[in-house]
């Protein structure tokens, strides 16, 4: 009995120490980005690295008046939210119809709208641009909703698919035999009960879009240009301005931060009720 405690004893130091270890990979990058960013450009550059400073919001200030970075913030909201929205809509709707009406190679469409998701980027950012220029969307965030919301589509359709074909038939047959319609049951009791499948895709296509860089790139130049592109200009010739560069970068992380934080629970339930069978 003695062996075995010490044994599990061991056991529960060895896992709390991998996981500390882990948690320290990932979190000390974060920590550094942020610390850079209340440094000065003498202390940012200080070799060693200053671990004991005075800090400051020059950083902040500057790059908000002088690079006018609320432009871009803006330009990320406006296009991260629409995508997030169209792509939560029509991939809700598609999945629903996937999940109760099944047809001759259903399961077949279904694999091939996720392998859509698979498929690089740059292997389909040369036609985008013709197509967006054709139309004159170039530089345009209608342009980037419309080309995100393609690339979250198939994400939003397999994910949503499989919580409506948890949810049971019974009860919108029961709704129907009492005198619903097949949309009305649709949102009355099928899109009730994938609200958490909702929130979490919804959250995961946000993100994704947000932090989206090369679509940005390409089919941007200044109008509609997003935070991730917006932080190329602290790379000059002359060097990287670490300061700036740091602060575009944490404020860039609040959106990521903020969700996991107060959605965590609901993201990981989201995740795991339906979407992950």
């Amino acid at each position: 009995m003695e062996l075995f405690s010490r044994g599990r004893l061991i056991e529960t130091v060895v896992r709390r120490a991998i996981l500390i270890l882990v948690l320290a990979f990932f979190i000390t990058p974060v920590i550094l980005i942020v610390l850079t960013s209340l440094k000065t450009r003498l202390d940012a550059l200080a070799s060693p690295p200053l671990w004991i400073f005075k800090p400051t919001l020059e950083n902040y200030v500057h790059i908000f008046v002088s690079y006018s970075f609320g432009l871009y913030i803006r330009n990320s909201f406006i296009a991260a939210t629409g995508a997030t929205l169209v792509s939560v809509v029509l991939g809700t709707l598609a999945a629903y119809g996937l999940a109760r009406y099944p047809f001759r190679g259903s399961e077949g469409v279904s694999y091939w709208i996720l392998s859509l998701r698979m498929a690089p980027a740059i292997a389909s950012i040369i036609p985008l641009f013709i197509m967006l220029r054709t139309i004159n969307l170039i530089d345009k965030s209608s342009g980037l909703i419309l080309v995100y919301t393609s690339a979250n589509l198939p994400l939003v359709i397999w994910v949503m698919r499989g919580f409506f074909e948890d949810i049971p038939r019974d009860m919108e047959e029961n709704a129907l035999v009492d005198g619903c319609s097949r949309l009305g049951a649709f949102f009355r009791i099928a899109l009730p009960m994938a609200v958490p499948g909702l929130a979490a895709i919804a959250i995961l296509t946000f993100l994704f879009t947000w932090n989206e860089f090369l679509f940005a790139l390409i089919l941007t130049s200044r109008s509609a240009q997003t935070l991730p592109v917006a932080v190329l200009l602290f790379m000059r010739e002359t060097g990287i301005d670490w300061g700036n560069m740091t602060a575009a970068a944490t404020i860039m992380m609040l959106p990521m931060l903020v969700s996991t934080i107060f959605v965590q629970r609901g993201l990981v339930r989201g995740l795991t009720m339906g979407a992950i069978k």
